[in-house]
């Protein structure tokens, strides 16, 4: 009885030994036959990509080789721009506005610098106005919050007529204490009002 294997009798195909790229190298190792490398194995394409890889880039019946120019008609366009996409015209555009918005501010800038410099009585008198409205508005608020006080007082003192409060207290008190003066106070700020 022989063996089905003997040594040496395997016929295939070796992988030749590399050098990695650490300086080490790999040993020549056995393949059988029909194997392929896995970087030679061909990527997988679905119908849709082979569809349109194998899709002509240009429209049916147009060649690759321009035709002739038709000397009859006259384009009113220069080369450049018939040459160019739409998207390559709208750029364009775009930095001729650019251009001309950067050309426009600097202008505008030099103007403002400009009027900077130049000081006009009606800025200060709209800065004066300004003033005396937050001023105003101040006072104002301070007169409601004077009103406020001024109530809390009059209640007070309605609760000790009618009996409600028998005893009160030295806040109490010294909140009474402090109507004359709450009262003047309004008055000098509704007169400078």
């Amino acid at each position: 009885m022989t063996p089905l294997y003997t040594p040496g009798s395997y016929i295939g195909k070796y992988i030749a030994a590399t050098q990695r790229p650490d300086g080490t190298w790999r040993k020549q190792r056995k393949v059988k036959e029909g194997y392929v490398p896995q970087e030679e194995v061909p990527v997988y394409e679905n119908k849709y990509v082979k569809f349109f890889k194998s899709k002509p880039s240009l429209p049916p019946g147009l060649s690759h080789t321009d035709p002739p120019a038709n000397k009859t008609q006259q384009s009113t366009k220069p080369e450049t721009e018939t040459a160019l996409s739409k998207t390559a015209k709208r750029n364009m555009k775009r930095k001729e506005k650019r251009k001309q918005d950067k050309g426009e501010r600097e202008v505008v800038e030099e103007t403002r610098q400009n009027m900077e410099k130049i000081s006009i009585s009606e800025s200060e008198v709209q800065k004066d106005k300004a003033d005396t409205e937050n001023a105003a508005a101040e006072k104002a608020k301070k007169i409601k919050n004077l009103r406020k006080k001024l109530r809390q007082v009059e209640d007070l003192q309605q609760k000790l007529d009618s009996g409600e409060i028998k005893q009160p207290s030295k806040e109490q008190v010294e909140k009474l204490a402090r109507r004359k003066a709450l009262e003047e106070e309004i008055e000098d700020l509704e007169l400078d009002l």
